[in-house]
């Protein structure tokens, strides 16, 4: 796996996606998995740098290896918290009605096959895979 450990503010997303566009690049990804990656990388990330160190600054360590699938850890020493928890939001009600909050993580989980949390000893990863290969039907 390749790793990048940077600080997890707002001001590295871009080295963050690159980190992320060069390996896939690498592997001949298709350009269409590559963009929900790249969308999924863009959330976990924002959410990491906003909100597991607040109001401190911290690190974010992002894995990412390539095979027959991609798999992209990120892991992070903030706060505990399992974004994988939260309700999905109920995009059937008024949009003043509904929760704030809760989007981002919701198409993470649609645009990724799978996308698992757990905390190891003081460690949030979450884990995003997508298969290569194998197109989704939306």
């Amino acid at each position: 796996m390749k790793k990048l450990e940077i600080e997890a503010s707002l001001e590295n997303l871009n080295q963050a996606l690159a980190f992320v566009n060069t390996e896939l690049e690498q592997h001949e990804c298709p350009q269409d998995i590559q963009g929900k990656i790249e969308i999924a990388v863009e959330e976990i990330f924002v959410n990491i740098a906003n909100y597991a160190y607040s109001p401190d600054i911290g690190n974010a360590v992002i894995y990412i290896s390539v095979t027959d699938k991609i798999v992209i850890r990120f892991e992070d020493t903030g706060k505990p918290y399992n974004p994988l928890e939260k309700p999905e939001p109920d995009l059937d009600k008024p949009l003043i009605e509904r929760d704030i909050g809760g989007l981002g993580v919701f198409l993470v989980k649609k645009l990724m096959d799978n996308v698992e949390y757990e905390r190891v000893g003081n460690r949030n990863a979450l884990v995003m895979t997508k298969k290569l290969g194998i197109r989704n039907e939306e």
